[in-house]
């Protein structure tokens, strides 16, 4: 099912696959170093092999991407848990951030592939908007509310939200300034890695 748009489309431009399924690769090699890959070394053993200050630098970190989702709410009276959802929720932002850096690393051997798309959408805007596509559902309140009670993932617009939040490329790509309603100041973006 992910060889398929809006997944993976072989005749979509590179900006729409690194968006999309780049960033679900990114996310599944985020769980190596999310909240529970962390305590296992590069051999597969569980130990702890992280120094103090690294440690306590990725706690800070995911605490403060933990009290971001805990704002979220669907309903006025639910609340996303972002202790449950945490691994996910960096797999999230780190899957994102490496498809971007990945896409702008192909863009340095392909120039020509950044440019403005047929839609007058730049690269970059058309790489997060792909990410927002790829989670685009539309649920019922009972199953939002099922995915927030039980689930480890977010519900899917504080997945893509979330997440573009945080990345200062996004900001750049959409030109978003203080007093647009998903700006999120400099010192409160969260950057795991």
């Amino acid at each position: 099912a992910y060889l398929q748009p809006p997944y993976f489309d072989p005749n979509a431009e590179p900006a729409v696959n690194f968006g999309a399924i780049g960033a679900f690769i990114g996310h599944e090699m985020g769980h190596g170093f999310d909240d529970q890959g962390i305590i296992y070394d590069g051999e597969g053993r569980m130990r702890d092999w992280w120094s103090a200050s690294a440690l306590k630098q990725f706690h800070d970190r995911a605490h403060a991407l933990i009290a971001q989702y805990d704002a979220y709410a669907p309903f006025p009276d639910t609340h996303v848990n972002g202790n449950r959802t945490i691994g996910e929720n960096i797999a999230d932002l780190s899957g994102l951030s490496l498809a971007y850096r990945a896409y702008h690393m192909y863009l340095a051997d392909h120039p020509c592939a950044g440019q403005t798309s047929l839609d007058g959408l730049a690269g970059d805007q058309r790489f997060f908007e792909a990410w927002a596509q790829a989670w685009r559902y539309k649920a019922p309140e009972s199953a939002i509310r099922y995915v927030i009670a039980n689930g480890f993932h977010a519900p899917t617009q504080y997945r893509v939200n979330g997440v573009v939040r945080n990345l200062d490329a996004w900001y750049k790509a959409f030109n978003i300034q203080p007093g647009d309603k998903m700006y999120l100041p400099p010192e409160q973006r969260v950057q795991v890695w």
